[in-house]
């Protein structure tokens, strides 16, 4: 009697299984064609990220309502899992079912509360797709969305019938009594239809999974199955590090950043691979959020299209070459948009390198096309032919230090205790001069042996490096790194955070290694410790986090005691982990906003909105452009 239904089982598996194995094959194919990318170390890492990111839903919980939305979907089909392999064995018998688990009560009781949780997850998103519809969603595929949702709620529905039928015919093998939902259900359905009933259901929900699986790998949803390889494969290093380029290499073998589809890492592959178009990157992106073009839900979703139609070419065709992304899938104001402040990758619940795809976008364009912003060209110039974007004389990079006193430190020297980096922007730009002047005055009261290295200290080359000039930036880098080793310096402190990020993060990979503070670091340090005294105020203050201080790299507390220890500190909005971009990253600080609204206006009047008097920042490119949108907004604030 079982013969029949055994055999439409392993027909509807065997057909659903090459339609998944077909497409499956070719995306791993797709995978296996990118350049390389070193992410198969650090495993205790890899597997923390698994456990946090994927299974505690971390990065989706940032949003409480939504995050809570779909871990009640995910936890509840991490629950429901067996119950597929139960529904399977009951399709082909109805007196059935898994050994020891399907009998086991308090397993029926974990289902019908999680099959509950489901369900509302799906009533929820629902509502928040058709009723709020946030902005985030715009430009995502929702109808794909819609259906996969109706899909999630087929299997859940049909799950409860089953379960509801089995109790009310007596074929259910745990007691019907931990099944409450089910049982409920089960009192409803009486008569000499409901063995059919039974039938019809166990055989839709059977049905509706194996359609559901196949569908995904087609989708633009295929983020179901790929999403956790994603997180497991992401960065273990400092977020704000970039993966250098290896020049050493033949020429024909050095990868110049992304041209093609075919140019990109396997990694970034699977990052537009595993796009949920949740949109939660492009909602905090400044530059979306000012009216540029730039939006990194859209970027990702562009390069998976390409990767999509130009990749199944490049597999079954030697020697074809795509078409560049750029302008083919991205345009060019969408690479120049970015300020690579990270909050794309700080929202990503799935682990996508947004800056990684940026930054390779620039490199090709800049070192192969020549091809970039007409006013980042000075810049470049500069950086390349003066050692500091000003393009003032090295001889002057000790100017801002007249009459304080502070050594420089000379070849052959002992090394200080400290060595106070200074640079580009202190030394040559008179607002953020003021932040060196007064970070020196407060290390000589405090009695710290430290010196500057004046003009031996050359730009350490981020600007150039997050322009796409990876060249000039590891000429640079090679330059600094082989000054610093011959001083024998050992602890470095500096007021600039891409200074700091660039020291502690990136000149490693050059064999750089020193122990890097940043100045609220080490003043904070020096209170601590009673070698500076404060005195306390109750003026109102607000802290502006900068994006490479905070998001890239962690330092949110000491700050913060320095406010606290001169006033009263008031937070904005959009703080810490999640503030919002002066907009002078990614070298924005030389190129002009020619679309849409400054972000430095729309940052100084969120400031202005706490009440605050004064706007304390940590960085001078902050300094520069938030001071510039006072000015510019006309807002009665101090910018210090």
């Amino acid at each position: 009697m079982n013969l029949i239904p055994a055999l439409a089982l392993a027909a509807v598996l065997m057909m659903s299984g090459v339609l998944f194995a077909r497409r499956a094959l070719l995306l791993y194919r797709l995978v296996r064609m990118g350049k390389p990318a070193a992410r198969f170390g650090d495993v205790a890492a890899r597997a923390r990220a698994e456990a946090v990111i994927v299974v505690g839903q971390s990065k989706l919980l940032q949003r409480l309502v939504p995050g809570l939305v779909h871990a009640a979907i995910f936890w509840g089909f991490l629950v429901l899992f067996p119950t597929i392999l139960i529904a399977m064995i009951g399709a082909v018998d109805p007196h059935a079912t898994l050994p020891w688990l399907g009998a086991q009560g308090w397993y029926a009781l974990l289902v019908d509360v999680f099959a509950l949780l489901v369900l509302a997850g799906v009533a929820a998103a629902f509502v928040i797709r058709k009723v709020q519809r946030p902005a985030r969603f715009a430009g995502s595929h929702l109808g794909e969305a819609d259906l996969i949702l109706a899909l999630i709620a087929g299997i859940i529905c049909t799950l409860y019938l089953w379960h509801a039928s089995q109790i009310s015919l007596g074929l259910n093998d745990y007691p019907a009594s931990w099944a409450p939902v089910s049982g409920l259900l089960a009192n409803l359905l009486h008569g000499p239809l409901v063995p059919h009933l039974e039938r019809a259901a166990v055989w839709a929900h059977v049905l509706i999974i194996l359609g559901f699986l196949v569908y995904l790998p087609y989708s633009k949803h295929l983020h179901i199955l790929v999403a956790a390889f994603n997180v497991y494969f992401g960065r273990t290093r400092a977020r704000g590090r970039l993966e250098p380029i290896e020049f050493d290499m033949a020429e024909e073998d050095v990868r110049f950043g992304s041209a093609r589809v075919t140019d990109m890492t396997w990694k970034q592959m699977l990052d537009t691979m595993s796009c949920t178009e949740c949109g939660r990157c492009q909602d905090v992106c400044p530059a979306y959020g000012t009216g540029k073009a730039l939006s990194p839900k859209l970027l990702i979703m562009a390069l998976r299209d390409q990767l999509m139609a130009e990749g199944p070419k490049s597999l079954a065709t030697s020697g074809y070459t795509p078409p560049p992304i750029v302008p083919n899938a991205v345009t060019d104001d969408i690479v120049w948009d970015c300020v690579t402040c990270g909050a794309c990758v700080q929202e990503c619940p799935v682990g996508i390198e947004h800056i990684d795809h940026v930054i390779d976008l620039r490199r090709n364009l800049v070192m192969v096309e020549s091809r970039f912003p007409a006013e980042a060209a000075p810049m470049l110039r500069d950086v390349d032919r003066a050692s500091n974007p000003w393009g003032k004389p090295q001889a002057d990079r000790t100017n801002w230090a007249d009459g304080l006193g502070v050594r420089v430190l000379q070849p052959g020297d002992d090394a200080p205790d400290v060595l106070f980096w200074v640079g580009c922007a202190p030394a040559f730009d008179e607002r953020a001069r003021k932040g060196a002047v007064s970070t020196a005055k407060l290390m000589l009261a405090a009695g710290v042996d430290f010196a500057i290295l004046g003009p031996r200290e050359a730009c350490t080359g981020d600007p150039a490096r997050r322009m796409g000039d990876e060249y000039t930036y590891q000429r640079l880098a090679g330059q600094n790194i082989g000054t610093l080793n011959s001083s024998g310096v050992k602890r470095i402190v500096t007021t600039c955070p891409h200074c700091f990020n660039t020291l502690v993060n990136e000149y490693p990979d050059f064999g750089g290694r020193y122990e890097v503070v940043h100045h609220t670091q080490f003043l904070a340090e020096l209170v601590r410790d009673g070698r500076l005294s404060t005195l306390a105020g109750d003026q109102a203050i607000t802290y502006h986090d900068s994006c490479y201080l905070a998001r890239h790299n962690d330092v949110l507390a000491q700050p913060r005691e320095l406010v606290a220890a001169v006033g009263r500190p008031v937070e904005m909005p959009r703080h810490g982990k999640r503030t919002f971009c002066c907009g002078a990253g990614g070298a924005r600080m030389w190129m002009e906003e020619g679309r849409g609204r400054p972000i430095n206006q729309e940052r100084i009047r969120e400031a202005a909105a706490t009440g605050a008097e004064t706007l304390a920042v940590a960085c001078p490119f902050c300094i520069v452009m938030l001071d510039d949108g006072a000015r510019e907004t006309g807002t009665k604030m101090q910018v210090v």
